[in-house]
């Protein structure tokens, strides 16, 4: 017997830099983290509470498939507050983190053989997921003359397509998608018949750019959202999903035999979470200064091939000049500093070899650290 041809899929290259990270950790206690992406601070305070309180008062079961209904109607007045969108709670679907979210919308909107585009950067995993659910996983390559975003020429070059899957903020790139983008990319999906499934799990982690849902023009898309990085929960595993209505009962058949329910726990602390802001907006003015102090460090060494770092907490940087597969680069930063970044072919596995991706979601002090080990390392002639 053999394991499946499905699970005969690319590693997520990030968590065994992670692993390295840790086994340094372990030997010298010296690791900078510039690799993982998320937040350094825990879930907050009004969170924690609402975890708290339901542990102390609540039988903490299953909940229905979809999510507790409290927190669909505070997800959907979200919509409200922030993009004057009128989306009914009926349509949130509560999920286990993004990635759940991410596997029902593919599963519910996508059959086995259909062709479903994504850029080239990109977020791996997606990409894996597709390409284990049978999916045929059409890449778009996107580079500097469009800022690493899509454009309808992108798309057109791409078909026939029956899904899109787009990103904004994006991860690896930290590029995001303005209105007047966004309303072409998904008015053509829409004359061609293809549905837009939107990751939005980085909004409200922007430096004054402007932040658009998809649902602002495309009622059909398919956003999926997390709390885990404005809100800083990653570990509670727990975001949503807002479809269209003929979606709703698909996603919940699916949610019910594959998940059952998102944790209850996670769900009472993520409604605390919305009475956070002043605290969750106080790390994003921490991402800007972080951002500035990684992007002018890399400029002054040479790095000046960088995307547009307007929101996420993630500098996409060109090192190709070094001559250096991005793979040895960041092990040999690793073993010679003390400095986890992760190489770029998690993210585009054509090109992706002479690029890296740093996160700077660490505490200043350690993103400032980074910079002065890796300008010490340049300045050294490696």
């Amino acid at each position: 017997m053999s394991p499946s041809q499905r699970s005969g899929i690319s590693p997520f290259f990030v968590m065994e830099v992670m692993k390295a990270a840790a086994r340094r950790q372990e030997l010298v206690g010296d690791v900078l983290h510039l690799e993982v992406g998320q937040p350094s601070t825990p879930a907050p305070a009004a969170a924690l509470a609402a975890a708290a309180s339901a542990m102390s008062g609540d039988r903490l079961g299953y909940t229905e498939a979809t999510g507790l209904p409290s927190l669909r109607e505070r997800i959907a007045r979200l919509y409200t507050d922030r993009h004057g969108i009128d989306v009914d709670a009926g349509r949130v679907v509560v999920t286990v983190g993004a990635s759940g979210g991410f596997t029902l919308a593919m599963l519910a909107c996508f059959d086995a053989g259909d062709r479903v585009a994504m850029t080239e950067p990109g977020y791996a995993a997606y990409r894996n997921i597709m390409m284990a659910l049978g999916l045929e996983v059409v890449p778009i390559p996107v580079g500097a003359a469009t800022g690493f975003n899509p454009t309808v020429d992108h798309v057109r070059s791409a078909l026939p397509l029956s899904g899109l899957v787009i990103a904004s903020p994006s991860n690896p790139t930290g590029t995001v998608i303005g209105g007047e983008l966004m309303a072409s990319l998904t008015a053509f999906c829409r004359e061609q018949g293809i549905r837009v499934v939107s990751d939005e799990i980085y909004h409200r982690i922007t430096f004054g750019a402007e932040e658009v849902s998809a649902l602002d023009y495309e009622a059909e898309a398919v956003v999926v959202q997390s709390f885990s990085k404005y809100q800083s929960m990653t570990g509670w595993r727990v975001g949503w999903l807002v479809a269209p209505d003929d979606l709703v009962a698909p996603i919940e058949r699916l949610a019910q035999n594959l998940f059952i329910s998102a944790p209850a726990i996670s769900q009472h602390a993520a409604l605390g979470s919305f009475d956070a802001v002043a605290e969750l907006d106080d790390h994003v003015a921490r991402y800007r200064v972080n951002r500035d102090l990684v992007v002018e460090g890399l400029k002054g060494m040479g790095f000046d091939r960088l995307a547009p770092a307007d929101g996420a907490f993630y500098v996409w940087a060109d090192v190709g000049d070094l001559g250096i597969d991005s793979q040895i680069l960041c092990r040999r930063w690793l073993e010679e500093t003390g400095v986890a970044v992760t190489p770029g072919i998690d993210f585009d596995p054509a090109s992706g070899g002479r690029f890296v991706r740093f996160s700077y979601s660490e505490s200043t002090a350690d993103i400032a650290e980074a910079v002065r080990r890796l300008e010490r390392w340049m300045a050294s002639g490696r």
